[in-house]
């Protein structure tokens, strides 16, 4: 099975808006005529078969994370700052991330419905009668956002600003030099931790700021104050990003299948699955980057030490070896295990704050707007090398 074949126009580059702005075709070509893939322009190889993807994702000897999860980040071979789990190998990332999972917990997130539930209505109920709103601006991209600043104990004013800074440093405009994202851009959650280290309260900083652990040096210690802000930091935008895509996406979807939403409306028991299959269907995180430590070899090819692979969860989710019809959106699907969220010791630890949210999300919406039709004259995709989704989603109701 080739990489690529000499005379073949198969392409793909996860910089190329073109591509980006529907890549499924694409993938489909990788995974029949290349599901290993070598791009010589940015110098890195890709995997694109759930049966591939899936067990790259937890093989983290040889698929590391450390030196970052973004094409750009491992280009240029940056140091992480501590506490960034996303980007950290054992044995730290099991240090960090087993204080994370403690004060993380699916328990506490599905607590958070009544305060999910409360800031839609809040949202949702000045726009009836309005004739339109916009799925991205008044719902995805603030709610995420006001639950994580709830969480952490972030000032409801300042949230936007802090929003706007994580949408501005992942965004891609034409002609850039493709530097990576800014990871010191931690500024404005140090007076936040400042503060509440001498005003502690019922909050996820207090408990990040008290929590005792034993480091991979066997020293039991609390976190020091780069790591929290490095935690809290990695929150704030992952708990961002992801939802707020989710919910874009949603919008879209659903308005391309009336049949299935009116579905929803009538029967709002169906909209978890729904959630399952939204994910599914159009990840919001479709690709992962990771640094090769050890030669490998996929589909008869080597693949050498220090090379860079693209794991693409994205086509993995729409493999036909994997799924039925898997480019068919069907919210009645017995989905089974997708890998939007990762797998492994990287699975994302918010996934049930975003299944949460996603779920609230749709309940509210479909019980005030069981109708809508998508603005495309003024929808903005967003452009990433990372995440896909929606700026700008406006629908007009009626």
């Amino acid at each position: 099975m080739p990489v690529t074949t000499p005379d073949s126009d198969l392409y793909y580059d996860p910089y190329d808006f073109q591509i980006d702005a529907d890549p499924y075709p694409t993938w489909r070509r990788m995974r029949d005529e290349a599901p290993l893939y070598y791009n010589d322009r940015h110098d890195f190889y890709a995997l694109s078969r759930f049966e591939d993807v899936e067990p790259c994702l937890s093989n983290w000897q040889t698929y590391r994370s450390g030196r970052g999860t973004l094409l750009e980040l491992i280009r240029a071979n940056a140091p992480i700052p501590p506490g960034s789990i996303l980007f950290e190998d054992p044995p730290v990332h099991q240090v960090h991330r087993g204080v994370m999972a403690r004060v993380f917990t699916p328990r506490k997130m599905n607590a958070l419905e009544p305060k999910v539930r409360e800031f839609c209505r809040h949202s949702l109920d000045p726009l009836v009668g309005s004739g339109g709103f916009d799925f991205v601006a008044d719902l995805g991209a603030a709610m995420p956002m006001r639950i994580i600043g709830y969480l952490l104990g972030i000032p409801e004013e300042d949230q936007e600003a802090i929003r706007t800074l994580f949408d501005d440093n992942l965004r891609l405009e034409e002609g850039d030099d493709l530097a990576p994202p800014d990871m010191s851009l931690t500024e404005p959650f140090a007076a936040y931790i400042e503060w509440r280290s001498k005003h502690p309260s019922d909050d996820l900083m207090t408990e990040l700021l008290n929590a005792e652990f034993e480091d991979e040096t066997g020293t039991t210690r609390t976190l020091n104050r780069e790591e929290v802000l490095n935690y809290v930091y990695l929150l704030a935008g992952a708990g961002n990003e992801t939802t707020a895509r989710l919910i874009g996406w949603a919008g879209k979807l659903l308005a391309e299948h009336p049949d299935q939403r009116s579905e929803l409306v009538e029967d709002p028991s169906l909209i978890p699955n729904a959630v399952e299959e939204l994910l599914r269907y159009e990840s919001p995180s479709p690709v992962q980057a990771r640094y090769v430590l050890h030669d490998v070899e996929h589909h008869g090819r080597p693949v050498p030490a220090g090379s860079v692979i693209l794991l693409l969860n994205g086509s993995a989710n729409r493999d036909e070896r994997r799924f039925s019809d898997p480019d068919r959106f069907d919210i009645h699907r017995d989905v089974g295990r997708h890998l939007s969220f990762g797998y492994g010791i990287h699975h994302c630890l918010g996934a049930a704050l975003a299944r949460l949210e996603g779920r609230v999300a749709l309940e509210e919406v479909l019980r005030r707007f069981p109708t809508w039709e998508v603005d495309w004259d003024n929808a903005v995709q967003a452009r990433t090398s990372t995440v896909r989704g929606w700026e700008k989603l406006p629908v007009h109701i009626p």
